[in-house]
């Protein structure tokens, strides 16, 4: 990942985590709990693709493990953002930018219902039954509830942020370019810039020619005007 996608993320994972923990998790809401962490990851993974995605997925989740008061095995939530992440990432279109604010609110939909039954699913494999207990079905209504609520106030908002450094590192020699054409421009390592030069020389070189067959000319006809002159002299 580039410098500037990392300096981005951890703030914002650690941000949404200590939000998640010290807030929304002593609300005492009925179901699941309002997942802050797996939208600023779905957000990342939007615009940084699937690879991005499945990394940031992956640090955000083993934090999450690692965090107190954390009941569960370590790796398993890693586990569920990364794949979360990574298929988040998949939906990014070639251009970078959704048209509309109907993919990334399916895509949020995916992600609750889907890291609330994998993460059910890694648990009753190590032998976690907390799930069965509050019941699957009321976890994942309550989970999808809370994110879609949750969403408009973050998915956009982190999408932004991790377009506008983006940007702002492709457009970071002033030339006012947008960052697609700058991306175009690295990847054509410098041929552009030859070519212009190329044409230049020859525009150059024209010129050159151009003036010394002005002059040339110029010279015929003064000596053609000449020789007639003479001639009517005499």
């Amino acid at each position: 990942m580039r410098i500037n996608r990392i300096l981005l993320s951890a703030p914002l994972v650690v941000v949404a985590l200590v939000i998640q923990v010290t807030i929304l998790a002593r609300l005492q809401l009925p179901g699941a709990v309002p997942d802050l962490l797996l939208l600023v990851v779905v957000g990342l993974a939007l615009v940084y693709g699937h690879v991005g995605g499945a990394l940031v997925g992956f640090f955000a989740g083993l934090l999450a493990d690692l965090a107190p008061p954390s009941d569960h095995a370590i790796g398993r939530y890693a586990l569920v953002l990364c794949v979360i992440g990574y298929a988040a990432g998949l939906t990014r279109p070639d251009s970078g930018r959704h048209r509309s604010a109907t993919l990334p609110l399916l895509v949020v939909i995916g992600a609750a219902l889907g890291s609330t039954l994998m993460y059910a699913g890694v648990g009753a494999l190590v032998g976690d039954t907390a799930a069965r207990h509050v019941g699957i079905v009321g976890l994942l209504l309550s989970a999808t509830l809370y994110d879609l609520l949750l969403a408009p106030f973050t998915v956009p908002l982190v999408m932004a942020l991790a377009r506008r450094t983006d940007s702002d590192l492709l457009a970071g020699d002033g030339s006012g370019s947008s960052a697609g054409d700058l991306g175009y421009g690295w990847l054509t390592t410098g041929t552009g810039l030859k070519a212009s030069r190329g044409a230049m020389k020859s525009v150059r070189a024209g010129a050159r020619i151009g003036s010394q067959r002005g002059g040339l000319l110029g010279k015929s006809a003064r000596d053609k005007v000449g020789r007639i002159k003479g001639v009517k002299r005499l």
